[in-house]
C-alpha cells in the first residue's frame, strides 16, 4: 500500500471563485477544522495579493499543530519575501506559480519559454536563501503544455531545489487516461524523493477521476477542496477522492489517513461562511446523497441497505433518509404498518396508500418518520378495537 498525501486548497483556489470570499478569522477556523481531518498541507492563500490573505497566513501559521501550511506566490521575489514575512519558515511550503503552456506564455504572460524557466529557477533560489526548505512549483496549464517545455521546467526546478511539482489541469481539459500519461511522464522526469501532486479542475466533471488516475500513475499528493469548490466548475472534491481511496484500496494500492466521519461537519462550517446552499445530489455531501424516494429502491433498502448503498452514510457522519412521495410504492407503507405492530389487508393498504401518498403527493416528499407518525394515528382506533 502507498499512502497518498492530501493538500487542501479550499482557502486559496476554493476561495477565489465568485461568492466564496473568506476573512482571516474564518480562514483560521476552517484551517483548524481541515487540519483535524488529517490533511498534510493547507494552502492559506496568496499573502502578497491582499492584507487579508497576509493576516490569514499569519494566524494559520501560528495555530496549526500538525499540518504544514502553503502559501501561493508568483515567480517574483517580493511575493516570496512577503509570504515568508507572513508565515516564517517553520513547516512552511512556498508554492511558486509557473507557466506550462505556450498559449499562456503568448496570450497571458507575453514572455518566452526561456524567461518562464529562468523566473522559476530564480524564485526557487530566493525561497531557499530565505530558509524555506519545502519549495513547490505549480505548473499552470501543464495539461496543454508541450513535453519539451514541461520537461525543462521540471528538470531545472529540481536542480534549483524544488521538492514538489504540481501538475495542473487548469482548464479541466484532459480525460483520466490522458492525465495519467502526463503524470507518468512527470514521474520519469522527476524521480523520488521529489513529490508529484495532482491539481485537477471539474470543467468536464472529471476532476476526481483524473486525480485518481494521476495517483495510480505515480503522483504522491492530491490537491483538493471541500465540496469541490473552486474556479469555474471547481476542483477535485476532497471528500470524493478520500472516499474512493477508502473503498478502493485493494484495487488501487493506495490509502489515506483522512477522517471520513468528520468531513461533513467541516463542510457545513464552510457552507455557513460562504452562504453556499447544500446541493441535493452531490456525492457524499448532497442533501439526498443517502436518500431515496423510489419505491423499488426503498423495498430493497428497508430489507437490506446494502442493496442500494455501496457508499455507507454512517461512515461519513451522515444518515440514511427514506422519503415518501409519489414514486414510493406500497412496500414502504406495509413496512411501516409492520413496524407499528399492525396488520392490514390489501384493500386496507390500498386505502392507506391513497390517503398517505397518492392524495398528498404534489411532487414533494416527506420523511418516513412523519408518515409513520401519521399512520400510527390512523391505525390507533383499529388497534384499540382489535384489542377490545
Amino acid at each position: 500500500m502507498r499512502r497518498v498525501s492530501f493538500f487542501d486548497t479550499t482557502l486559496r483556489d476554493g476561495e477565489q471563485a465568485p461568492a466564496n470570499a473568506l476573512g482571516p478569522d474564518e480562514k483560521l477556523e476552517l484551517a483548524l477544522g481541515i487540519e483535524s481531518l488529517g490533511v498534510d498541507r493547507i494552502e492559506t492563500g496568496f499573502p502578497a495579493y491582499s492584507p487579508s490573505d497576509f493576516e490569514a497566513t499569519r494566524l494559520i501559521a501560528q495555530h496549526l499543530t500538525k499540518a504544514r501550511f502553503t502559501t501561493f506566490c508568483r515567480a517574483v521575489a517580493t511575493d516570496i519575501e512577503t509570504a515568508v514575512k507572513a508565515g516564517g519558515t517553520a513547516r512552511h511550503q512556498v508554492q511558486i506559480a509557473s507557466t506550462g503552456s505556450d498559449i499562456h506564455l503568448k496570450h497571458k504572460r507575453r514572455i518566452t519559454r526561456a524567461q518562464a524557466v529562468a523566473e522559476v529557477v530564480d524564485s526557487i533560489a530566493v525561497a531557499r536563501e530565505l530558509g524555506v526548505e519545502d519549495v513547490s512549483v505549480g505548473i499552470e496549464d501543464a495539461s496543454r503544455g508541450e513535453d519539451d517545455l514541461l520537461r525543462e521546467l521540471t528538470e531545472r526546478s529540481v536542480e534549483a531545489g524544488a521538492s514538489c511539482l504540481v501538475v495542473a489541469d487548469t482548464s479541466g481539459a484532459l480525460t483520466p487516461e490522458e492525465y495519467a500519461g502526463l503524470i507518468a511522464r512527470f514521474r520519469a522526469w522527476a524521480p523520488a524523493p521529489v513529490r508529484i501532486a495532482t491539481h485537477c479542475h471539474e470543467d468536464f466533471g472529471l476532476s476526481t477521476a483524473n486525480a485518481l488516475a494521476g495517483l495510480v500513475a505515480g503522483a504522491d499528493e492530491v490537491q483538493a477542496t471541500l465540496g469541490g469548490i473552486g474556479e469555474r466548475a471547481g476542483n477535485t472534491a476532497l471528500e470524493e477522492i478520500a472516499a474512493l481511496l477508502a473503498y478502493k484500496q485493494d484495487t488501487t494500492g493506495l490509502y489515506s489517513d483522512i477522517r471520513l466521519d468528520a468531513m461533513y461537519e467541516v463542510y457545513g462550517a464552510l457552507r455557513g461562511h460562504i452562504r453556499l446552499e447544500e446541493p441535493r445530489n452531490k456525492a457524499i455531501f448532497g442533501t439526498y446523497a443517502f436518500g431515496t424516494a423510489a419505491g423499488l429502491h426503498q423495498q430493497g433498502i428497508l430489507r437490506n441497505p446494502a442493496t442500494y448503498e455501496y457508499v455507507e452514510p454512517a461512515r461519513f457522519g451522515r444518515e440514511r433518509s427514506v422519503l415518501v412521495g409519489r414514486h414510493s410504492g406500497r412496500s414502504v407503507l406495509r413496512h411501516l404498518v409492520g413496524e407499528l405492530g399492525a396488520t392490514v389487508s390489501d384493500d386496507e393498504l390500498d386505502k392507506l396508500y391513497r390517503i398517505h401518498i397518492e392524495e398528498r403527493s404534489d411532487g414533494d416528499c416527506e420523511d418516513i418518520g412523519v408518515v409513520k407518525a401519521r399512520l400510527a394515528a390512523d391505525l390507533a382506533p383499529a388497534a384499540a378495537v382489535a384489542a377490545g
